[in-house]
């Protein structure tokens, strides 16, 4: 049996960062990867997944000294972009002027921290199936003949919603496991460039809300768009009822009419792509003796509020953070890391599902625009007291537990606004006062 210092299972974005950060610290990390190399191999259609980069992962890249390298091919995004199904535009923007977040390709990023995290001499293992995980040797075995067993002094499952580490701690005593797939699925679909250039504004997220559904569009830096539809399963309009040809065309036609010319291949294209679902997984504790969930592993969370990536790397920072504070004694980081983090990890899901319902419907609504017309007067006037719940999430290092509890008092305030209030002209003295004491009741 090999032994190893330290053992990731997963090399994605997860993995590969905490592994960089890990050996930066002095430590001998080794990530087993049940995938081939990704620098080596191509991405199949529909499944490429942008991701939407903001504060807390970026971050986490700093810490790791890799963001300079990512920085040139990220397209910030300056808040969304409405399109009604007439093809008329409504931009709302995400927060102040200087407030982005930007789109960034998840196999580009994946492959840029694989390589940083070799250069700092990280030993990456691909192909190499995890068959099962001893919890009380801390060892892993492999399908791999030529390496049938790997023991280490501390084990981390980054290894994604259906980790293998994950499995053998569902079989232990007092393991707490939730999983829940959504009744939506979702589906990639892929607007070129045209003539070289993008063929809408690239710096939004574009959005076409119709309220059980939705599709979104994140800029590429080939100019092109990578659109993703999230659609029911089941039921008289889901991806059930569109059967053929004629009937993906017209539900186009009817609901995502500007859509049609962007995409020359549409039919095909909505045909031959894979159609994935969304879950969300909720457990705990995240360790038994020095083995470690991390990441989608312990906290899978749906992609509406575009942190799963960031609450990831959010992840790693605490890890060596609290690390540090308690001097890389495993016996007490491991377990100190999931009893401080389960919190903000289960905040962060349940506030992705609540932002699923805002992007897919609320967006179009007159009141919700006025409201959050009425936040940014909040905000200009009073910074340190009123920041809006999606400011929190995506532009502050707030704990997640603690930005839903605010972004809760909030919206109990804003339920109480008369229905013709003037987001322009209403008062804001009586809000601020009114949640200043909120605030000091309930934190």
């Amino acid at each position: 049996m090999e032994h190893k210092e330290i053992s990731i299972l997963g090399a994605g974005l997860v993995g590969s960062l905490l592994a960089a950060l890990l050996s930066q610290k002095g430590f001998g990390v080794d990530v087993f990867e049940m995938r081939g190399d990704p620098r080596s191999q191509k991405i199949g259609e529909g499944r490429s997944i942008n991701l939407a980069l903001s504060h807390r992962g970026i971050t986490a890249l700093k810490r790791a000294g890799v963001f300079e390298k990512i920085e040139p091919a990220l397209i910030p995004m300056m808040g969304r972009m409405i399109h009604d199904l007439k093809g008329n535009l409504n931009f709302q923007s995400y927060g102040r002027a200087s407030q982005h977040i930007n789109s960034v390709s998840r196999s580009g990023l994946n492959n840029i921290l694989i390589d940083h995290a070799e250069s700092h001499g990280v030993n990456f293992h691909f192909d190499h199936k995890c068959s099962q995980v001893d919890l009380e040797s801390v060892a892993m075995d492999f399908d791999d003949p030529s390496v049938r067993s790997v023991s280490s002094e501390v084990l981390i499952g980054a290894d994604g919603a259906f980790s293998m580490l994950r499995r053998a701690l569902e079989k232990t005593d007092r393991f707490n496991f939730h999983q829940h797939y959504i009744e939506h699925g979702y589906k990639e679909l892929h607007i070129p460039a045209v003539n070289g250039t993008f063929a809408m504004e690239p710096n939004n997220l574009h959005i076409w809300p119709r309220g059980s559904f939705m599709l979104i569009a994140l800029p590429n830096p080939d100019c092109s768009f990578t659109c993703t539809l999230f659609f029911p399963f089941e039921g008289d309009l889901s991806f059930d009822s569109l059967k053929d040809d004629a009937s993906v065309l017209q539900f186009f036609e009817t609901y995502f009419q500007d859509v049609l010319p962007l995409i020359p291949d549409l039919v095909a294209q909505f045909q031959t792509n894979p159609t994935a679902s969304l879950v969300t997984i909720k457990t705990s504790p995240w360790v038994k003796n020095r083995s470690l969930l991390i990441g989608d592993a312990s906290h899978a969370i749906v992609p509406f509020y575009g942190q799963g990536m960031n609450a990831g790397f959010e992840d790693c920072r605490l890890f060596m953070e609290w690390g540090e504070k308690l001097k890389f004694d495993w016996d007490k980081l491991l377990p100190y890391f999931s009893n401080h983090r389960k919190a903000d990890a289960d905040a962060i899901a349940d506030l992705a599902m609540k932002n699923f319902v805002e992007m897919r419907d609320k967006v179009a609504d007159e009141r919700f625009v006025a409201i959050k017309k009425l936040e940014s007067r909040l905000q200009e006037a009073y910074p340190d007291s009123w920041i809006p719940l999606y400011s929190m999430v995506t532009f502050s290092d707030i704990p997640y537990s603690k930005a839903k509890k605010l972004g809760e008092l909030q919206e109990q305030i804003m339920r109480a606004l008369p229905d013709d209030f003037d987001p322009m002209s209403h008062p804001l003295v009586p809000i601020i006062e009114s949640f200043n004491a909120l605030k000091k009741d309930v934190l």
